[in-house]
């Protein structure tokens, strides 16, 4: 397979998106939590909820917290943690 070769513009752009995956991440966990008020049905909720995990594990999200979080699966306490990550960034 040939190495794949980049314009300046392509490098450019996937250099921003690699420094910015943080607050990337964070905007789609909150539309996740959205997502979860509105949740029509318990097999929807259940996915986010897997999606919301995922997301939490590629921010890097210490394990007693994402434990705790997916333990009482309350979209309020994602809300605040999330709230919170927010403001430190």
């Amino acid at each position: 397979m040939a190495k794949r070769e980049y314009t300046d513009y392509q490098k450019n752009a996937i250099s921003n998106y690699y420094k910015n995956v943080d607050t990337i991440m964070l905007g789609k966990l909150s539309e996740m939590v959205s997502e979860l008020y509105l949740a029509e049905t318990e097999a929807k909720a259940k996915r986010l909820w897997q999606r919301v995990e995922k997301a939490m594990v590629q921010l890097k999200v210490p394990d007693v917290i994402l434990e705790h979080i997916m333990e009482k699966k309350d979209v309020n306490i994602l809300a605040k943690n999330i709230q919170e990550w927010q403001s430190k960034k």
